[in-house]
């Protein structure tokens, strides 16, 4: 009985991680679509492709904390419009945890 309880606890812990590894790749790609259907890649480029206008975002999740993207994404700053009455807060949430994800190493700040 206690080999069965510890496989299905263990089935259970593996299961949970597999369902927040799927929820987590399907923010990101949430996120990747809000991303380019609010024109950020006008200004921003990821991974070689965009705009220069503004920073190049492809280590930006190495960079910035969530809290630092997501005022960033709300308030503006720079040249950058704030975004706060455009997206709503799913969507914010989305494209923070997008931008978070792009850790690429060797991006060129602008």
């Amino acid at each position: 009985m206690n080999l069965l309880r510890s496989a299905l606890l263990s089935l259970m812990a593996t299961s949970s991680l597999t369902v927040f590894a799927a929820s987590s790749s399907d923010q990101n790609a949430r996120g990747a679509t809000v991303f380019a259907e609010n024109g950020c890649l006008h200004c921003h480029t990821i991974r070689n492709q965009g705009g220069t206008k503004g920073p190049d975002l492809s280590g930006v999740g190495r960079r910035l904390s969530e809290a630092q993207i997501r005022s960033q994404i709300l308030q503006g700053g720079r040249q950058m419009p704030s975004f706060a009455d455009i997206l709503q807060q799913s969507e914010t949430e989305d494209l923070v945890a997008y931008l978070r994800s792009c850790r690429d190493k060797g991006d060129k700040e602008k």
